[in-house]
């Protein structure tokens, strides 16, 4: 009678641990999982704001997400969204690439049925984000970056009488404009000095270069090339479309012993100290932080079958891009300290 109540008791000890690890197993597998990418993550901003905040806020929404760096190629994302889709992944969330390319992205989404959020670089393609109903998109207004630094750079202008070294009336500029063809880097080229022409004062451009990847390292040798050309001394005043290409230029003006006023974009750490010391006369805050969660509680609400924004704070757009856009902010030495405290 013992012997058998023994045997009872171990069967039912090991039912008990089994329907447990089926318990634990049935979760696992049916925990929401992200399929993501960053462009490149030898981008500053990419890497460094919203990668970690997409990971510790899909770990917050007890969601799992996987982020691959697609390396600044099309192609390799493409084959990227092709193993997501064999690992029958939840939802897509995506940084494009190229922003041209992106019908290709939505296609292979569609074709899957698989929800899909596009966030940072926004499809250039007429009709792309039409052709799909499971596709959101999570950005920024670009235009808003450039007239934000444009007004920051006009106020310091005016109040400025000497940064007119030549007193002709006129502000000669160097740019330093991020990757060709993405719509935040053309949009702050653009607006950055239409407000100026707006305000009624002329322009001229004295250089141009873009790169690809917004580096530090290219903003540098830019710079310190420009700095020893035949229009060196005449330049007032340099533009950034990122941070992370004005902490090179600011590295070049200090090599060279010089002092020229300097605007970026993107509120990174590193530049809220420069701003403080005087180095980086102002930035504009590209709140990623902000733009990680919207893309994750849109993908979360997309993947379990609620309304894009369901339960959040967002707001899709009303003009049909079905975008939810998070605003800019000019960051500049009087208001600095308030985003350090972040």
């Amino acid at each position: 009678m013992k012997k058998s109540l023994s045997v009872l008791m171990a069967v039912l000890m090991v039912a008990v641990i089994s329907v447990a690890f089926m318990g634990c197993g049935a979760k696992k597998s049916g925990q929401l999982t992200i399929g993501a990418n960053i462009y490149n993550f030898a981008d500053n901003f990419m890497n460094g704001v919203m990668k970690p905040e997409l990971e510790r806020y899909a770990s917050e929404k007890g969601a799992k997400i996987e982020i691959v760096d697609s390396e600044g190629q099309q192609a390799k994302l493409n084959d990227q969204i092709d193993v997501f889709i064999t690992k029958k992944v939840s939802v897509l969330a995506i940084n494009l690439v190229d922003p041209a390319s992106a019908k290709t992205i939505i296609g292979k989404a569609k074709k899957a049925n698989i929800p899909l959020v596009l966030f940072n670089k926004e499809a250039t393609e007429a009709g792309a984000m039409a052709s799909y109903d499971k596709v959101w998109y999570v950005g920024t207004n670009s235009a808003e970056s450039g007239i934000i630094q444009g007004e920051m750079m006009l106020a310091d202008w005016k109040a400025n009488p000497s940064w007119d070294k030549n007193n002709d009336g006129m502000v000669q500029y160097v740019m330093l404009k991020g990757e060709p063809g993405h719509p935040d880097a053309e949009a702050r080229t653009k607006y950055s000095v239409q407000v100026f022409m707006d305000a009624g004062i002329k322009v001229q451009q004295l250089a141009l270069e873009a790169d690809p990847n917004w580096s530090t390292q290219h903003g540098n040798d830019k710079m310190a090339t420009w700095l020893t050309s035949s229009f060196g001394k005449n330049i007032e005043l340099v533009i950034c479309n990122n941070d992370g290409m004005a902490f090179g230029a600011i590295n070049a003006l200090k090599a060279a012993g010089v002092k020229i006023p300097i605007y970026g974009v993107d509120a990174l750490d590193q530049a809220l100290s420069d701003i403080g010391e005087g180095t980086l006369n102002g930035t504009v805050l590209n709140d990623g932080v902000n733009q990680a969660r919207a893309t994750v509680d849109l993908a979360v609400n997309a993947a379990t079958g609620k309304s894009a924004t369901d339960g959040t704070n967002w707001s899709l757009q009303t003009d049909g891009s079905k975008a939810v856009r998070v605003p800019y902010v000019p960051v500049t030495p009087d208001n600095y300290k308030e985003f350090q405290k972040r």
